[in-house]
């Protein structure tokens, strides 16, 4: 099959998922299609919502119609790194065996990620990066696709560990849940107070979303969009010399290299999904704020303000 029809194949096979998942969830399509990109490009996404907008739900339905193996991690102070990653175990025979923690999975859901130590977050973050986990000296490779979809708290901050920048910058998009429309909401009510329990089907494979992702690398991009990503990303730096106003005025430190590479592919898979055969600017500016809004540190001005970082974000795609 040639590129131009695996992408078309695409298009049509995104549209079937969406379907499919919004059988389960309603609304959240911006949110959907966020999660979607990061799976096809091979990143992972931080969740960033109130209790009770179904983010477990969501992720479990997506992995259930990408036909994925699901695993759930609660995080919770007192979870150790042996807890996610698994242990060595003494056997019958008195060997040493390993037992495979839940970290093992396609996807996995990282339940408010900010309420365990640093040492956890730690352990977790290993195996975002490298696909592979060390235990005892012993290297274990995950299987692929490998996703993490960690979710966090914003309004209860009590106790908890926030992420540290190095570590925040891992997740490809940071994507905001917000509250449902009132007519959304009334579906929602009717759907989950009745005896009705849909179960969704697969529409993809491990193996086809692994094609996917090397389809999404392949598609070629003009110079003048990935020059549009570098200095869009260069101008969230306050420390160089022609950074705009706002970004002086209201930005401690801004996005790095990573950025720049999340936003060339996140645009590839943008555009892909959209029938487009090789991205644009319009389709950088359509991600651009689930990829910076998580790596621009803001000041104290820009708290006692009120000036959020998708704010600063616009004002520079504007």
């Amino acid at each position: 099959m040639s590129d131009v029809e695996a992408v078309k194949q695409l298009v049509q096979k995104h549209k079937e998922l969406k379907e499919e998942i919004g059988k389960v969830i309603i609304g959240q399509t911006n949110v959907v299609e966020q999660i979607l990109i990061s799976i096809y490009t091979g990143g992972h996404s931080l969740l960033i919502g109130v209790p009770g907008l179904a983010k477990t739900l969501m992720v479990n339905t997506i992995a259930q119609t990408l036909g994925l193996n699901f695993k759930r991690i609660q995080f919770t102070p007192d979870l150790m790194p042996s807890d996610i990653l698994g242990s060595e175990v003494l056997d019958k025979d008195r060997n040493f065996k390993f037992i495979k923690g839940p970290v093992f999975g396609n996807i996995i859901l990282a339940d408010e990620i900010n309420r365990t130590p640093p040492k956890t977050q730690a352990a977790l973050l290993e195996a975002m990066q490298e696909r592979a986990v060390t235990v005892a000296g012993q290297r274990y490779p995950l299987d692929l696709p490998y996703f993490v979809l960690a979710t966090q708290n914003p309004i209860e901050q009590e106790g908890t560990y926030p992420l540290p920048e190095a570590q925040l910058d891992r997740f490809m998009f940071a994507i905001e849940l917000k509250y449902p429309s009132v007519t959304e909401e009334v579906q929602v009510v009717k759907a989950t107070t009745s005896t009705t329990n849909y179960i969704p089907k697969a529409i993809f494979n491990a193996a086809s979303i692994i094609d996917v992702q090397q389809l999404i690398r392949k598609i070629p991009i003009a110079d003048n969009v990935i020059e549009y990503a570098v200095n869009l990303v260069n101008n969230t730096r306050a420390n160089l010399d022609g950074a705009p106003d706002i970004v002086k005025n209201y930005v401690d430190w801004g996005a790095g290299p990573r950025a720049s590479q999340n936003l060339v592919l996140a645009a590839k898979a943008h555009a892909a999904i959209n029938g487009k055969f090789s991205p644009d600017i319009e389709d950088v500016k359509a991600i651009a704020h689930g990829i910076l809004r998580h790596r621009i540190l803001k000041n104290y001005k820009a708290e006692a303000e009120g000036i959020s970082e998708d704010i600063i974000i616009s004002k520079l795609l504007a």
